[in-house]
């Protein structure tokens, strides 16, 4: 689907992060990728899978630093000239404040929070911009936690809906480029980033009795979404905020 394609994953975890999911799933219909890793520590769990997609480019990046950034930029151009895709999978803010009441975050981690997992994509997408091709796709990752309130998950509540919201204006930013941005927002998954918030397992669980399909979102699933917004069957999707959840979304009440 989209043979020839080149583009950067920022945010590979481990083999259970949703972009690691999203980069297997591209590489196998043809793309080809550059990664990037934060520190030294991910690295070694980042570099093998980088191996198995084909990826000879990893770079460290830490999109709380524009320098990194501009480095990456400067990286990718060299290897690719152009690039079609972006995908941002890049969150973070101090697990000891994922636990408990919102009421209780810290300025400083605020400030963190909302810097890593919101500011970095706009960020990226200004200092990309430039390299990216005619119908380039820029895709983010949420959760509805940033349009409900979900136990725990407190100021990450916050910076997902500044996302969102940087998402539609990024969009009509950057569609005089006729380049489209989206967001998946996810259901709960079992990964390290959803590990640092409090009680995940009960949401977890709840999510997998009560979406419309009765079961969670499984990894593979949001690789074919994001396949999906970076081809050019979504040409025209831009600047929205697609649920990949198994309609957990929807619900009002469960039924009894």
């Amino acid at each position: 689907m989209i043979k020839g394609k080149k583009g950067v994953i920022f945010g590979i975890a481990n083999d259970h992060s949703i972009a690691w999911g999203i980069a297997e799933k591209l590489y196998n219909n043809g793309a080809e990728l550059v990664i990037t890793y934060q520190n030294a520590t991910l690295l070694k769990r980042v570099k093998p899978l980088a191996e198995k997609v084909n990826c000879n480019s990893l770079i460290e990046c830490d999109v709380s630093k524009e320098e990194d950034i501009k480095n990456a930029l400067n990286t990718v151009q060299n290897k690719f000239g152009k690039i079609d895709f972006i995908i941002h999978a890049v969150a973070f803010s101090d697990k000891n404040e994922l636990n408990g009441r919102y009421i209780e975050t810290s300025k400083d981690n605020f400030i963190n929070s909302l810097s890593v997992s919101c500011y970095s994509f706009t960020m990226i997408a200004k200092l990309f911009q430039p390299i990216i091709n005619y119908n380039g796709s820029l895709v983010t990752l949420s959760f509805y936690g940033a349009n409900k309130v979900m136990p725990n998950y407190n100021v990450m509540g916050v910076a997902k809906a500044a996302l969102e919201t940087s998402v539609k204006y990024l969009s009509v930013d950057l569609g005089d480029y006729n380049i489209r941005v989206n967001a998946i927002s996810a259901g709960p998954m079992r990964t390290l980033a959803g590990a640092a918030i409090a009680n995940a397992r009960d949401v977890f669980k709840y999510s997998n009795e009560n979406s419309s399909l009765k079961r969670n979102v499984k990894l593979e699933e949001l690789g074919n979404s994001a396949l999906y917004l970076v081809s050019n069957l979504s040409s025209a999707i831009t600047g929205e905020i697609h649920y990949v959840d198994c309609g957990f979304n929807i619900i009002g009440m469960p039924k009894a």
